[in-house]
């Protein structure tokens, strides 16, 4: 997984070139899985953070990957979607909810969902925090592809970010590369 995840960040992605990113911290699930994901301690060095991730889950049914800021698991974030499955496409949004980065993510054991996250101006305390999100999973010929953006309602700079699904725990082998943007 790290392999796949280097060649990801060497790719470009979507904020910036290749050589403005810097490795903070990679997290790969062991066995029996985890109910979340954190990084903590994040520097405020940097202008931008990305999340990478190639993801899993253990329950059955279609399950979203939340995201929150610095423990903050109030009713402090909003967001948007787009949304298609090859044959049709919704678009909805939601206010004062926790942030729903993805959703569907994968239950076959064998297929993982990928997701690119972006969070801006992290440390900036003069403004809300906005993230941005492309993520999509492929079920053998079905499946979801989304974009999403959110809004933390907090100008406090993000020292922390927690990554859990709506349900269940991320399976093993699910990894998150996290990146500082310069």
């Amino acid at each position: 997984m790290s392999l796949i995840l280097g060649i990801l960040a060497q790719s470009g992605g979507a904020a910036g070139s290749a050589s403005s990113y810097q490795s903070i911290a990679t997290v790969t699930v062991g066995s029996g899985g985890a109910a979340d994901v954190t990084f903590t301690s994040i520097p405020s060095t940097y202008t931008h953070l990305q999340i990478r991730g190639i993801i899993n889950k253990s329950t059955a049914g279609d399950v979203a990957m939340r995201m929150s800021f610095n423990s903050d698991t109030g009713n402090n974030y909003t967001y948007h979607f787009l949304d298609g499955n090859g044959s049709s496409a919704i678009a909805g949004g939601s206010a004062n909810d926790l942030f729903d980065v993805f959703y569907p993510i994968s239950t076959t054991s064998s297929i993982f969902s990928g997701a690119i996250i972006d969070i801006l101006d992290y440390a900036n305390t003069n403004k809300y925090k906005t993230s941005r999100v492309l993520a999509g999973t492929d079920l053998n010929g079905s499946g979801r592809f989304g974009l999403k953006s959110g809004l933390w309602m907090n100008t406090n700079a993000i020292t922390s970010i927690k990554l859990n699904p709506s349900s269940g725990n991320f399976s093993q082998y699910s990894s998150f590369a996290l990146y500082g943007i310069l």
